[in-house]
């Protein structure tokens, strides 16, 4: 029998979600609309016209959802904070019945011996703000800072682990260029400026939690930096392949790891915007030392220069008559071959391990966490009401299999989220993609823990990967 893949003592089994997608309570205790809460109200922007009102419920049954983590032998949970429930405005002082829901969430983790890691933004802005604006304002870069710096205050003292922003590619790109996210605008140049000044959200949140947070206090940021892949070695494939790579990943990596943006995305951008939203000292700002990094990952991406006759774009980021690709929308997107999720995605482990590896070399000595990797599966209870989902366990035994190979490679990974603990609001998608390895039933709230949620559980209690 081949020996079990065992994972370092220590190595953190979590599970992740964000505030918008599960908490629902979008109108107690003082939080006020989001961007997301506008935008999927607006007809036409969700599937079925759903929205996060409800959501899973969590804001009232956190305390039973962390009583299952338990079950399940979770080590850690990465959870959001929901801006708007806790700075209602954006502006001005916190709203402590906001803050009181987290204290207790946190409470009741630590209380399970489970480690809390707070995302401080997961793509929900408030209205206010973006109506001042948004992201390609450069002031709402420092309201982030002013609300990290609140948050850090009032959790401080429990949490250690903490991450500035989830995604910011989706933010800015998904949000300001194809529109499929909210706030839902099509504007090149605003996407472009939305990028930097969540670069500078973040390097100037991490100052903020540098100056409220103790010593022993961890930051990180999350990013789901693209596993980029060229047709062919052709010059024009490897072109388009470098284009993408460098709106997908240089545009973050580069000035928050390196302390500078790419000379060849600025070249290749120079048509959309000359970059004067980068005032001097950004950079220094954006590179702020981390003290871990976080990467999300689902599927790779294969790209070419465009054939004749025009581009096409399945990129696997919703459709849309606009593209998220600002100075790349030639560049034609193909579907990676092999088995796919129930969102249309390749399933190929190997792009976890090249992205684990590639910031091994990017950023050595910085510590990783998978901080996003899992399934949509069409799942549905069977007769008994159980919920059987070989295609996620074999999945995640994929991943996590990658991620093994990478410690053998010299990797420091020093934990796995799985996406995501429970169903939820899946965005644009509503709630017609199921990620969670919890099975939730949207008329009863009822949960019910799925195949991969049981073999989860073994593997995290058995801190190993049988072959």
């Amino acid at each position: 029998m081949p020996e079990p893949l065992t994972f370092p003592a220590g190595f953190l089994w979590g599970a992740a979600t964000s505030a918008y997608q599960i908490e629902g309570a979008v109108r107690e205790d003082g939080r006020t609309p989001s961007i997301w809460d506008t935008f999927s109200h607006t007809p036409g922007r969700t599937d079925g016209g759903d929205t996060g009102d409800v959501a899973v419920e969590h804001y009232h049954r956190y305390r039973d959802d962390v009583a299952l983590m338990a079950r399940l032998g979770l080590s850690a949970y990465r959870f959001s904070v929901s801006w708007s429930r806790v700075q209602p405005t954006g502006r001005g002082p916190a709203v402590q019945r906001g803050l009181d829901f987290y204290r207790r969430l946190v409470d009741e983790l630590l209380s399970q011996g489970i480690e809390p890691a707070l995302t401080l933004y997961h793509w929900d802005l408030p209205q206010e703000l973006e109506d001042a604006g948004g992201w390609p304002a450069r002031e709402t870069a420092y309201r982030f800072a002013e609300y990290a710096g609140l948050v850090a205050e009032a959790l401080g003292d429990r949490v250690e682990s903490w991450i500035t922003l989830n995604e910011p590619w989706c933010s800015a790109f998904l949000g300001y260029g194809s529109g499929v996210h909210a706030p839902g605008r099509t504007d090149p140049a605003a996407a472009l400026h939305a990028a930097h000044h969540l670069n500078l959200a973040h390097g100037l949140g991490t100052q903020a939690l540098r100056a409220a947070l103790p010593a022993r206090a961890r930051v990180a940021v999350s990013l789901n930096s693209a596993v980029v892949r060229a047709v062919s070695q052709g010059p024009g494939d490897l072109d388009a392949r470098r284009r993408i790579d460098n709106l997908a990943n240089g545009v973050f990596h580069g000035p928050m790891l390196h302390g500078a943006y790419p000379a060849d995305l600025l070249a290749d951008t120079a048509r959309i915007t000359d970059w004067s939203c980068v005032r001097e000292g950004d950079l220094a700002t954006v590179h702020q030392p981390l003290d871990a990094l976080g990467l999300n990952y689902y599927t790779p991406a294969l790209v070419s220069a465009a054939p004749e006759g025009g581009s096409s774009r399945a990129d696997g980021h919703g459709a849309s008559e606009h593209s998220p690709w600002p100075g790349a929308e030639d560049v034609a997107f193909h579907q990676t071959p092999g088995e796919r999720t129930e969102m249309g995605w390749t399933i190929d482990p190997t792009g976890l391990h090249e992205l684990i590896m590639r910031y091994t070399r990017e950023a050595p000595g910085l510590p990783l966490y998978v901080t996003e990797n899992g399934a949509a599966c069409d799942d549905k209870p069977d007769a008994e009401g159980r919920v059987h989902d070989p295609e996620r366990i074999a999945y995640l035994r994929g991943h996590l299999a990658a991620v093994r190979r990478a410690l053998t490679d010299g990797a420091d990974v020093r934990g796995y989220y799985l996406w995501s603990l429970l169903d939820n609001f899946e965005w644009a998608y509503g709630y017609s993609k199921r990620f969670g390895a919890v099975y939730v039933d949207y008329e009863t709230q009822v949960r019910t823990p799925k195949s991969s949620a049981e073999w989860y559980a073994a593997v995290a209690r058995a801190g190993s990967l049988a072959e």
